[in-house]
């Protein structure tokens, strides 16, 4: 698990990356500063593994809070996400692992995370409950829960549609909802679907809507009841 801390002067900004961290597996927001004084403090208390900070701040700036912390010696890794799109020298200057431009998507994020998670060492950290778990010809085969579609309930089986494939699991909806809060969001009452990978909505010929999904060409029908929180939660994504 990498323990972050969302430093901004902006609260937008700070609600939007703690959205798509909530979507990562083996992330927590363990904190947020709108200052870097506030920084400081919440680096001092919390002892983060990582920083997702922003340049321009009103006081001492991102740029300076680095500088600060290199030379103070051990800090935590630094991914800086801000507006502005030619301060990426500088910031490898102060050992920035990543420079993201706003605003910041999810993949960009999510490589960005791994490339922290490698230099921290915590490569190793896959634990089972972060993994769907099947039986396929009677091997255990352990699906990653970041690269999980859609799950869509079928009979007494749900079918899990994945980046590489699909695999069937006796889990009910219900259940997969309960161990993992927040990763997916319920279309329709046979179907959930990844946050990470929902791109839009469209209408069929036959009049329903369904949802749009990276990675593949499955498209889960949405119920009446779910469309506005549905549409809701992609502008937030946008």
């Amino acid at each position: 698990m990498l323990n972050i801390l969302i430093i901004d002067d902006e609260q937008p900004a700070r609600d939007r990356l703690r959205r798509l961290l909530h979507e990562l597996p083996r992330c927590e927001v363990v904190g947020e500063a709108a200052s870097s004084n506030e920084a400081l403090e919440s680096i001092r208390e919390l002892s983060p593994d990582v920083l997702l900070l922003d340049i321009s701040m009103p006081g001492m700036d991102g740029m300076s809070l680095a500088r600060v912390l290199r030379e103070g010696g051990a800090s935590p890794a630094i991914i800086f996400c801000t507006a502005y799109q030619d301060q990426a020298l500088n910031a490898f200057e102060v050992e920035a692992i990543d420079y993201l431009v706003k605003p910041v998507r999810v993949e960009r994020l999510e490589l960005s995370i791994e490339k922290a998670r490698r230099l921290l060492g915590r490569e190793d950290g896959g634990e089972e409950d972060h993994y769907v778990r099947s039986t396929v010809g009677g091997k255990v085969v352990l699906t990653p829960l970041h690269r999980v579609i859609c799950l869509v309930s079928e009979d007494k089986y749900t079918t899990v549609t994945h980046e590489k494939g699909t695999t069937v699991i006796d889990e009910s909806l219900t259940d997969l909802e309960q161990k993992f809060p927040g990763f997916f969001f319920r279309v329709h009452r046979n179907a959930l679907v990844s946050r990470k990978h929902l791109r839009g909505l469209e209408r069929s010929p036959e009049g329903h809507t369904r949802a749009l999904l990276s990675g593949t060409d499955r498209k889960p029908e949405v119920s009446r009841r779910n469309i506005s929180a549905l549409r809701t939660l992609l502008s937030e994504l946008s």
